[in-house]
């Protein structure tokens, strides 16, 4: 296999083999076209009649009527109690030229913040658009973008444009892989620190770590901080024995991704993971199948070791972004493989790399068995155990995606990752806490958005069922069940995403979307 096909398939791990490898950036995808959906921002636009979910914690509370000036709220008003008319005398007022959308009744989130979206970056030709309308379609206002694979420049050209709103996208936040674009590999603290300093001057807001000599990481951690950069990391399977999830945050990581490094900072009757004699990081079967079972070897729940690395972590202000969704596979592959949406809104490009494949990253499925399935069910018990635990203890845990590997789906993943995380004990305010304020915490955006108050940016998620009682009517696809007459139908969907004051309508995008993908099926059959 030629090292350059290697780099394209195994697009995940590009800054990591970037640093290592010294090899170019992938081809990126087709460009986002100019916005042909979401009307405003208004210049004044009201809400009328909803019950609003702050995401700061509170309880639900309506009707609410909510006025926005341009994009930002200038006032949220109490107009009444459920069951009983509105008194009119409490309503704001409305102008000439005001634009007023009636959601009585309808539910209204603060707009979804996915702490490691992808535009695109696993198979090939993924267009931009299909990545921004999946996301947008489920409520997805804030993205940060996990490594830049597909280019700075093309990531930035897409952050300006969406900035502007002359292209329908959520807000992205670009992190750059560690080492990305550099000349040659980073060996030194002094080429850690200029390679920082230069992201920062062209405009990055974090790098995406997998892994680095400790006193090259201390440098580039050491000038994030002083550049003003977040940081996050995959601790990678090749670099973790020798650095875990405490060690980089003691030296100034501020974000782990997925769970790696978190059991080996939890070992405690050795040191590195209990590999198999015939393992091979290259095999990716072998790679996720052991990875099922290293949960079982840190320390168990409530121990003293447990505890310390829980409260040294939550000391040092370190934030959990688990994607539990990208791993759901690992656990029941039939249910990842017949879920409900591939038909209509997976592109072909897509269902062809998450085939079992030993090129393509994530598509492990050699001969994955019932005993696999219930290494990573109990896997799954003992992070989710630790994520309740954190989270209990007044760490912050945040809500990412990774979609576009292992059958997942642009915002159709996101949206199954709150579902996990409710699974994991969090009530269904603290997953939506976790889904909004803390991502905006997290990126030190909590000043502008991640919750509905008066001063931030008009950023909203408005559904018609209640996403406290069943998080499922937040799928595109709805959620499935029997009516009155007896029928069975499919009820939510997100109604309204609004981004900068800019009102989406979510049933729109996602029209778009099958548009896209039924296009893309004709021209694979051709």
């Amino acid at each position: 296999m030629k090292i350059r096909t290697l780099f394209a398939t195994y697009s995940i791990l590009c800054a990591f083999l970037c640093s290592v490898l010294s090899l170019p950036t992938i081809a990126a995808p087709e460009k986002a076209p100019e916005r042909d959906r979401g009307e405003g921002p208004y210049k004044r636009l009201i809400l009328r009649g909803a019950n609003v979910i702050t995401g700061e914690g509170a309880p639900a509370q309506g009707p609410m009527d909510i006025v926005i000036e341009n994009d930002r709220i200038v006032s949220m008003v109490s107009v009444g109690n459920p069951g009983v008319p509105i008194k009119p005398e409490r309503r704001p007022e409305a102008k000439p030229g005001d634009k007023e959308l009636d959601v009585s009744g309808h539910y209204i989130l603060p707009g979804f913040v996915d702490m490691h979206g992808h535009i695109g970056g696993s198979a090939d030709e993924i267009p931009a658009e299909y990545v921004f309308k999946l996301w947008l379609a489920h409520g997805i206002t804030t993205v940060r973008e996990p490594g830049s694979f597909n280019g700075l420049d093309w990531v930035l050209d897409h952050v300006k444009r969406s900035q502007e709103n002359t292209i329908a996208a959520p807000r992205i936040i670009p992190y750059v892989g560690f080492g990305m674009g550099n000349d040659e590999p980073i060996s030194t603290p002094q080429q850690a620190t200029k390679w920082v300093k230069k992201i920062a001057r062209d405009g990055a807001k974090g790098i995406k770590f997998f892994g680095a000599e400790p006193a090259i990481m201390e440098a580039a951690l050491s000038q994030a901080e002083k550049s003003g950069l977040g940081s996050m990391m995959h601790h990678a399977q090749l670099e973790v024995a020798r650095m875990n999830v405490l060690d980089s945050a003691r030296m100034g990581l501020t974000t782990m991704e997925h769970w790696y490094g978190l059991p080996e900072a939890l070992f405690e009757n050795q040191t590195i993971q209990n590999y198999s004699p015939e393992y091979n990081y290259n095999n990716e079967m072998d790679r996720f199948g052991e990875a099922g079972r290293l949960w079982a070897q840190a320390a168990k729940p409530g121990s003293e070791h447990w505890n310390a690395v829980r409260d040294e972590l939550i000391e040092l202000d370190f934030t959990l972004n688990p994607t539990m969704t990208i791993y759901e596979a690992s656990r029941d592959l039939m249910r990842e493989m017949n879920a409900d949406w591939h038909q209509q809104y997976t592109l072909p490009t897509l269902w062809d790399f998450f085939q079992p494949s030993r090129y393509a990253h994530g598509s492990y499925w050699f001969d994955w068995t019932t005993d696999d399935e219930i290494a990573w069910k109990q896997n799954f018990r003992h992070w989710m155990t630790f994520l309740n635990d954190y989270k209990n203890h007044g760490g912050r845990v945040t809500t990412g995606s990774d979609s576009g590997y292992i059958f997942k789906i642009y915002g159709f993943g996101y949206i199954r990752e709150l579902e996990l995380l409710r699974e994991a004990g969090f009530n269904a305010l603290e997953v939506i806490k976790s889904a909004s304020y803390n991502g905006a915490e997290a990126l030190g955006m909590e000043q502008e958005i991640g919750s509905l108050r008066v001063g931030k940016k008009a950023d909203m998620v408005i559904v018609k069922e209640n996403p406290l009682r069943n998080f499922k009517v937040l799928y595109g696809t709805g959620h499935f069940r029997l009516n009155d007459e007896n029928q069975p139908t499919r009820v939510g969907g997100v109604v309204y995403t609004v981004k900068d004051g800019i009102v989406y309508d979510a049933k729109q995008l996602l029209a778009d979307v099958r548009e896209i993908v039924a296009e893309a099926k004709q021209a694979a059959e051709k």
